[in-house]
């Protein structure tokens, strides 16, 4: 395979980050040149970042293999659940600004989530049981994924509940799994959120973004639909072949988005996202733009449900997706946003750091006891594929290493 890259800054800069200027690493070039050299992914951009300024920036392989197209800083990638982090941030804004309550009952902004049932299992002819919940749902429970709300790629309950629903139209399309705050389960909590910040503020959640978060940060790649310079830089998705070599997928065909949830289903690029995780870094606020007030901040990164783990999934379907547990053996909780890890993580982030991912292998994660940041996009089906993970520990362990030694 034919690669190319740079760990330079390619062309000109982002706007969000044309007050920077990234450092060039020769030990994380290797390591990146490496992960595409042996073919543990097809391609990669990777970056870390200070408070206020790039410290790394890397790009290597091609955009689609057997293509001239290289990987650069402004390959545009899918980043599906890396947005409910920015739709987590549209919420807290709209609790600062006393729009939404983090307790009280959703419904009385969305009716529609009074009315969730609670499925209590099968009968023995294999009949949905379902019950009310014991309690109403909260904007808490759906911000830390304790809703009972859970994706069907990690819950075979789910599974086997749409499967009853085929046959039988009068089911509930979308019921809890549990009672709120009983357990944890990762799912579509988040596009629930979306809608309430929809409501709460009035506006379509994409035009949200825009004038709340990525128009004022300068995210001018983050978007839900790409124009055609954009689609022009658009890195395509990738999977495995029997051999260990990577086969495009035909790139989807341009479509307007105009039903946007919030809990996938945007582009962005990683000086994009990056600029999000320097301002949240940075207590709420970077350049002069301030998305939230740093006790809100700080809010966003506590342990916000107790004692349950998080964090684990089993999958359902592995060809989209592969087990997942990004940290074994470290306690791992949620947040506001994000998954924390509650211990250090041997040669990186430090205890407390702050992370989650994307269904495509795309990866963040913020330590605020380091003041580091860190983003990682690649595009290779399934997710959590164990060779991107190394190179994203690798990339990670990199990344520390070289501060210290500088």
């Amino acid at each position: 395979m034919a690669l190319a890259g740079a760990g330079a800054m390619l062309g000109a800069p982002s706007p969000s980050l044309a007050a920077a200027a990234p450092v060039r690493n020769h030990a994380l070039d290797v390591i990146l040149k490496h992960g595409v050299d042996a073919r543990d992914v097809p391609g990669v951009v990777a970056m870390a970042a200070t408070e206020n300024s790039i410290i790394y920036q890397g790009a290597f392989g091609p955009r689609s293999v057997g293509t001239a197209a290289k990987m650069s800083p402004d390959t545009v990638f899918r980043i599906a659940s890396m947005v409910k982090l920015l739709t987590s941030v549209a919420a807290m804004q709209l609790v600062e600004r006393n729009k939404l309550k983090l307790d009280g009952p959703a419904e009385t902004i969305d009716p529609e989530l009074g009315s969730v049932p609670v499925l209590n299992g099968f009968d023995n002819k294999g009949v949905p049981q379902m019950r009310p919940p014991r309690k109403p749902l909260t904007l808490r429970n759906l911000l830390t994924h304790t809703s009972g709300f859970s994706y069907p790629l990690w819950d075979a309950e789910v599974v086997r509940y749409l499967k009853c629903c085929r046959t039988d139209k009068t089911l509930p399309h979308r019921p809890l799994t549990f009672d709120p705050d009983t357990k944890w389960a990762y799912g579509s909590s988040i596009d629930n959120v979306g809608r309430l910040v929809e409501i709460a503020s009035g506006m379509p959640l994409e035009r949200y973004f825009h004038e709340n978060i990525t128009g004022p940060l300068g995210m001018h790649d983050t978007t839900v639909n790409l124009s055609a310079s954009q689609r022009a830089r658009e890195a395509s998705v990738h999977r495995r072949n029997a051999n260990g070599s990577f086969k495009a997928e035909p790139q989807e065909k341009p479509t307007v988005v105009t039903s946007f949830t919030g809990g996938g289903g945007i582009y962005s690029t990683a000086p994009d996202y990056l600029t999000l995780l320097q301002a949240l870094l940075n207590g709420g606020s970077l350049r002069g733009t301030t998305l939230l007030k740093p006790e809100t901040v700080a809010l966003m990164s506590e342990n916000q449900i107790g004692d349950l783990e998080a964090g684990i999934m089993k999958t359902t379907n592995p060809a989209l997706s592969s087990d997942v547990d990004f940290f074994p053996h470290v306690r791992k909780r949620w947040s506001f946003g994000h998954m924390m890890t509650l211990d250090p993580v041997a040669g990186g982030r430090k205890a407390g750091s702050l992370t989650w991912a994307g269904l495509l292998n795309t990866y963040y994660w913020i330590d605020p006891a380091s003041g580091i940041a860190g983003v990682i996009m690649m595009q290779v089906l399934p997710f959590a594929d164990a060779p991107a993970l190394k190179l994203y520990r690798a990339f990670e362990r990199g990344v520390y290493h070289a501060i210290k030694a500088a």
